[in-house]
């Protein structure tokens, strides 16, 4: 997204006492997501706005569901109270850029019973340059970049959208990705091209893709040998009672799959390229209409309208079309792979760091 106008500054706030004592006047006030942050003093946000080549007055749009006014000084604000380095920072501007494009939908993932979080993938140089973790124990903890830049952009939602649980926050249950959720593909590991290159940008390119997911569903697969069968347990993993998405294609909802390094080199090894996969998956994750009707968000369904009037054994597709799975290779040895499930009401955003 680009810059739409100027803003004012932000105010300055004088916190004294210690640093405990700042961080509990921060959560007493609704500053934080519950862990402990770094004061964001007038150096340290300084020192975060050097990182980029952008003014800190300037806008970068209104973000629901309270539309404040995001300006690049707010979101360098909010990246220092998450931990970020000031390197990350434009990374942490361009996943902001994307969640603010108006297919993402922003305010319905941060209001929704559903619990729906950002998952920041990242692709190119950048993320080896940065230290972006795509390898062993790529979605936990011990990762400063993966944790603080999910985090930033996780504040800057809350911060500037105001969607907290005493107001606009609605989820049931939530999951972890409300706190961080950000990673890089494992490209030593990954036997087809990158992701961004995938999606037509240039090799030296460094893209963040932002996909907004309800949560992550893990699946082992250690005694098929081959790529088919691999695939083949992956389908069983996302055909099942309960995905919101079988209800919705109309929407144009994306899928992150993530295969680890054992099964990507299996499937390759089968002759599947990132294509033949994707298409082999829209194929094949299917569910009979029949386990559809009646269940789940089936009274509020958004497919198209033959679907209503086909028989019960009609095959109904987990997504739109192909292109709305998203293929990343990342995680450590161990034949698991991952694939987190849409939040049905946005779509994917893209954004050149």
């Amino acid at each position: 997204m680009s810059e739409t106008g100027t803003g004012k500054s932000a105010s300055r706030l004088q916190v004294s006492g210690p640093i405990s004592q700042v961080n509990d006047y921060f959560y007493d006030q609704g500053w934080t997501d519950g862990l402990p942050i770094v004061p964001p003093t007038e150096d340290l946000v300084l020192e975060m706005l050097e990182a980029c080549q952008v003014s800190g007055t300037s806008v970068l749009g209104r973000i629901p569901p309270l539309d404040g006014t995001v300006t690049v000084e707010k979101v360098a604000i909010n990246s220092v109270m998450a931990g970020c380095k000031p390197d990350y920072f434009p990374v942490v501007l361009a996943a902001v850029k994307a969640v603010l494009q108006p297919q993402f939908n922003v305010g319905s993932i941060t209001t929704t019973t559903g619990g729906a979080a950002p998952v920041v993938i990242v692709s190119g140089p950048v993320a080896d340059r940065l230290g972006i973790h795509g390898g062993t124990a790529v979605f936990g903890s011990g990762h400063r970049a993966n944790a603080t830049i999910g985090r930033a952009l996780r504040l800057t939602m809350r911060n500037l959208g105001g969607a907290v649980a005493a107001t606009m926050e609605k989820s049931t249950h939530g999951w972890p990705g409300k706190y961080t959720m950000c990673f890089s593909e494992n490209q030593e590991a990954n036997p087809w091209e990158p992701l961004h290159e995938e999606m037509g940008y240039k090799p030296n390119d460094s893209t963040v893709t932002v996909v907004a997911s309800r949560g992550i569903h893990t699946l082992v697969e250690s005694s098929q040998e081959t790529g088919l069968g691999v695939l083949e347990t992956m389908v069983g993993s996302m055909t099942a009672g309960g995905i919101s998405g079988y209800s919705f294609q109309s929407r144009g909802a994306s899928v992150v799959i993530v295969l680890g390094p054992e099964h990507a080199a299996e499937i390759a090894a089968d002759g599947f390229g990132r294509k033949e996969i994707k298409e082999y998956l829209f194929e094949n994750v299917r569910l009979p209409m029949g386990q559809i009707k009646n269940r789940g968000h089936y009274g509020t369904r958004s497919w198209p309208d033959e679907y209503d009037s086909k028989p019960d054994d009609f095959m109904v597709p987990l997504v739109a079309d192909v292109d709305k799975l998203v293929l990343v290779v990342a995680g450590g040895d161990g034949r698991h792979s991952s694939w987190f499930p849409a939040w049905s009401a946005t779509q994917r955003a893209v954004e050149v760091i």
